[in-house]
């Protein structure tokens, strides 16, 4: 288990677990629910939280039945009495399942009071293209919570990230949906386990550039810096924006970004058509109109359940070089 006193090269699924230790010890109101998250289960599908039941006991990591409903209710009338669960749904689109406790009783529950009753609730989940899950395992629903008044999307884009945005939702006081890439949990780098929070809302410049934009989360940031390196090599400097959290997004930043670039791209994982990309793709061209050299570019996935055959996994979704040619086009 991890010492959060100490700086150490780790993958994202043990910085999401030391993120989860640290809080559990710092705050005993914190406790983790979800499917085979104990040990005698195994410590979960993705191990994020094994060993946690084994110091902490089964009263604060409780497995579950196989039932989303019963987990984000449960998770909900915990967040209301006073406790701070983290609730885990193995994969995103078995959220689904439990959408009539999300959006109709986490979401509302604060305006429905009156702003008199929080629901301090984290909802982690997985997901991804890249690993053959197939069509009812991959999709990136992210855009859905956005489009929701009282829900924040979190969407790390590699184990330092994590950490620090882990800990910041588990203290937040509305209900956050935490996304986490599972093709990004053998990812490693040096997590300064000694760190704060990252606050919510607020972007961080992966790579600064005066050439062009590239708006980005989760693991569309890695394409945007590996495109980014190939631009470099072309003598084009892209600058990256993590945005971090889908909703908020942190426009303040997006906007000063792309002021000084004069061109943006945006890309995620999620399918391009009423995704996310679209209402950052508006504001921009609201507030920049004047400013901008081109149309914003969005890159994305395809329209179409996420395949299961390999090749045509791979040409559902971007490539570094598909980012590329859509900053040519800006110019």
């Amino acid at each position: 288990m991890s010492d959060h006193g100490q700086v150490r090269n780790m993958s994202m699924v043990g910085a999401l677990r030391a993120a989860l230790e640290r809080s559990m010890r710092e705050d005993p109101a914190v406790l983790l629910i979800g499917e085979d998250i104990a040990d005698p289960e195994g410590g979960g599908t993705f191990k994020v939280t094994e060993g946690l039941s084994s110091t902490f006991g089964t009263e604060r990591v409780r497995t579950t039945p196989i039932s989303e409903q019963a987990i984000v209710g449960a998770a909900i009338g915990a967040a209301i009495g006073g406790l701070r669960p983290v609730a885990e749904i193995m994969l995103m689109n078995f959220v689904t399942v439990a959408m009539d406790q999300i959006f109709n009783h986490a979401a509302k529950l604060r305006y429905m009071s009156g702003g008199k009753t929080g629901v301090p609730l984290t909802i982690r989940t997985a997901t991804g293209v890249g690993a053959g899950t197939a069509a009812q395992h991959s999709d990136m629903l992210e855009g859905w919570f956005a489009h929701t008044p009282g829900l924040k999307v979190v969407m790390p884009s590699g184990p330092a990230e994590a950490y620090g945005l882990l800990l910041a939702t588990i203290q937040d006081d509305d209900p956050c949906i935490f996304v986490e890439k599972k093709e990004l949990y053998g990812r490693r780098e040096v997590v300064d386990l000694r760190g704060d929070p990252i606050p919510l809302g607020i972007a961080r410049v992966a790579r600064p550039g005066v050439d062009v934009t590239l708006i980005a989360y989760g693991g569309a940031v890695l394409e945007c810096l590996t495109a980014a390196d190939v631009l470099a090599s072309q003598g084009v400097e892209a600058e990256v924006l993590d945005l971090r959290t889908v909703s908020p997004w942190d426009q303040r930043a997006v906007m000063e970004s792309v002021a000084k670039t004069s061109a943006a791209v945006v890309v995620h994982e999620s399918v391009r058509e009423f995704g996310p990309g679209a209402e950052i793709a508006a504001s921009i061209h609201e507030e920049l109109f004047e400013t901008i050299r081109s149309p914003v570019r969005r890159v994305a996935a395809s329209a179409c359940p996420v395949p299961f055959a390999p090749t045509l996994e791979s040409a559902y979704l971007y490539t570094p070089e598909t980012i590329v040619q859509a900053v040519r086009s800006t110019f």
